[in-house]
């Protein structure tokens, strides 16, 4: 089988060493740097090095797959529109010019969702997007679905905060260990980058189809996830003051059951700190 990955960063990269692993892919990659073209080279049988808005280079790259992993990530927020919208467009324009792909799965973000102070939301619940980066992921969520048909299969992940190996819950927030922080009520949701692999592999297998909420069953508070990560690495912790509310916007008890339902058991369903 021929799999396309557009975008190999931290999630693209693994999966495509785990596809190349399992030895009965055929691994195609995208990169814009050339400068990552030799570590892609291990996991990948091709290495493209392109910008996701250049159309006759997209489509040159999707000839002859049978599936397509989008999996890019902004390097700045002023490249937002170009890296998720604009790809997104540039993609949907080029797969109805590739009939051999008959799916294509999308590594969205839970941002979408926009702060619903703490309450519980799925796959059903009203987007409400917080800010401009949020509005942009939203409207390639539905230029991807717009692609959909018969011959072709969507499936959208809107993702959790994403960690794992090189990208551990210390590492993103070692910063914080002793200093003085607003809230600490607002609700996390966390998936580890084995299970996006997990569920991508799943998803591919399965044919999924549709939007699937990916994160784990923790749901942690702020204050809940620092006091016990530093607690586990014997830091200083959070100094939390109540008095202030958190300013993330991304306040979501966000729910996996539509995906669990479909079948798919997480590896980690509890935080690894």
């Amino acid at each position: 089988m021929n799999v396309a990955i557009i975008g190999c960063g931290y999630v693209g990269y693994k999966v495509a060493e785990y596809w190349q692993e399992k030895g009965d892919f055929v691994v195609s990659v995208t990169t814009t740097s050339s400068e990552r073209v030799p570590a892609l080279k291990s996991v990948s049988k091709r290495v493209v090095v392109t910008r996701g808005n250049n159309l006759d280079s997209l489509k040159s790259f999707l000839h002859d797959q049978d599936v397509v992993l989008l999996s890019v990530g902004a390097k700045g927020a002023e490249v937002y529109e170009e890296t998720y919208l604009q790809t997104a467009q540039t993609l949907v324009s080029s797969l109805q010019q590739v009939p051999s792909i008959k799916q294509l799965i999308y590594t969205g973000s839970y941002a979408v969702y926009g702060d619903r102070n703490g309450v519980w939301v799925d796959e059903e619940t009203p987007l409400a997007p917080a800010n401009l980066n949020a509005q942009i992921l939203r409207k390639t969520e539905d230029v991807l679905l717009s692609a959909s048909s018969e011959n072709l299969r969507v499936c959208i992940f809107r993702l959790g905060g994403i960690y794992g190996p090189g990208r551990e819950l210390l590492k993103i927030f070692s910063r914080y260990s002793g200093t003085t922080r607003p809230g600490g009520e607002d609700i996390t949701n966390w998936i580890h980058l084995d299970d996006i692999v997990g569920a991508i592999e799943f998803a591919r297998h399965r044919r999924l189809q549709g939007i699937y909420n990916l994160v784990d069953d923790a749901h942690l508070t702020s204050r809940d996830l620092l006091d016990s990560l530093f607690e586990k690495h014997n830091l200083p912790k959070v100094i939390w003051d109540t008095s202030t509310k958190s300013t993330r916007p991304y306040n979501a008890w966000v729910s996996n059951e539509k995906l669990k339902e479909a079948g798919y058991q997480l590896i980690h369903p509890q935080i690894i700190f």
